[in-house]
């Protein structure tokens, strides 16, 4: 490293995971390059709830400001508080005012200052950029010193650069070992299969077909559904439902069903190298992972050794129907290891570190794993 950078982050939620799949990444991510030596200011709105269901306290290693949800004039004063930071990067996402902060931080851009666009779920980014010609985030794209992706690989990388990025690096998720780890298992959370996810319109169809017609292939079998948007949905009888699961029992859920389901969102499943956050949660606290089948998953873990692969719900099934203890824990083991070596918050923010050090910034897809 060659001297701390002053970043300003505009994003979603850093205190509260409340339907914020991306708190686990940004707080993994600007934990390990606060750790390096650079200093972290995090601006998010007061937005979706997310104040009022907040799961950790302003943390020792950033500065997180929280500006009201409701007023563009205060965004605008946070962007220009930024000024002068070393790094702006405006994440995917935030949920109200993003087109304004688009436009405001590429304000800031000046030959000491680096402005990021930084996706944190590209597909549908992408998607919503190729159907609509006028969206305003797609003129922006070449305006940006660069753009990073939380995963994607190749296929996200050429898209980016196709409506003139000026390079577009893969910065996968990762194990934060400091926040996900082994404990001891809780009976609130004993299952044979527990999954955990939000109901979201492009992940509903993929989890009826992984989990619950799985669970209706083993009506002896327990399964737990932890997350958001469910209470309304008709489950079968051997499903209990736990609601909205707070980080801080992440690690006891996992530590206490048999495997735990990985269930990707279709457009992240289609595109393929995005493992979610939970794929590293679960591994960092040594479970049993059963993943639905995408490209590039061998990348991350090696299937049959350090995670099982299900093509469908009869493929879960038979994966949990002659998985016994012993097994599990091996699986759940080997992955730890491997997430620890090779897939940790560390290895992330030294990668973003060279990026702005000038020696690694390319329009690269698994090089960047």
């Amino acid at each position: 490293m060659t001297r701390p950078m002053d970043i300003a982050f505009f994003g979603s939620s850093l205190v509260s995971a409340y339907w914020n799949g991306a708190a686990t990444y940004y707080r993994g991510m600007l934990r390990a390059l606060a750790q390096r030596g650079h200093r972290v200011h995090f601006y998010e709105p007061d937005a979706y709830e997310r104040q009022q269901h907040r799961d950790i306290p302003d943390p020792p290693w950033a500065r997180v400001t929280v500006y009201p949800g409701d007023d563009a004039a205060a965004a605008l004063r946070c962007v220009e508080e930024a000024r002068g930071a070393d790094l702006i990067v405006k994440a995917s996402g935030v949920g109200v005012f993003d087109s304004l902060l688009e436009s405001a931080v590429l304000a800031l851009r000046a030959p000491t200052a680096q402005v990021v666009f930084w996706d944190v779920d590209a597909p549908a980014t992408l998607a919503r950029m190729q159907a609509d010609g006028t969206d305003p985030l797609r003129a922006l794209v070449p305006d940006f010193d660069l753009v990073l992706t939380y995963g994607g690989g190749e296929p996200v990388v050429a898209a980016y650069l196709a409506l003139g990025a000026r390079g577009c690096v893969p910065v996968y998720n990762a194990l934060d070992p400091e926040t996900h780890f082994p404990v001891a298992a809780n009976p609130r959370f004993e299952a044979d299969l527990g999954f955990l996810g939000n109901r979201l319109p492009d992940r509903e169809a993929r989890v009826e077909a992984f989990f619950l017609d799985a669970a209706e292939r083993l009506p002896r079998r327990s399964f737990l559904l932890g997350g958001s948007g469910w209470q309304d949905r008709a489950l079968p009888a051997n499903v209990r439902h736990l609601g909205h699961v707070y980080t801080a029992d992440h690690n006891a859920f996992n530590c206490s069903t048999r495997a735990v389901l990985n269930i990707s969102r279709e457009s992240m499943a289609r595109c393929g190298f995005s493992p979610a956050t939970r794929v590293f949660e679960a591994a960092g606290a040594a479970a049993c992972l059963i993943t639905d089948a995408w490209p590039g998953i061998e990348h991350f873990l090696e299937p049959d050794t350090e995670v099982l692969v299900a093509e469908d719900g009869a493929a879960v099934a038979a994966h949990l129907d002659t998985l016994d203890p012993a097994r599990a824990r091996a699986i759940g083991h080997a992955a730890l290891r491997r997430v620890l070596a090779h897939h940790t918050y560390a290895h992330r923010a030294a990668q973003v570190e060279a990026l702005f050090e000038g020696t690694d910034v390319r329009p690269g897809g698994l090089e960047a794993v």
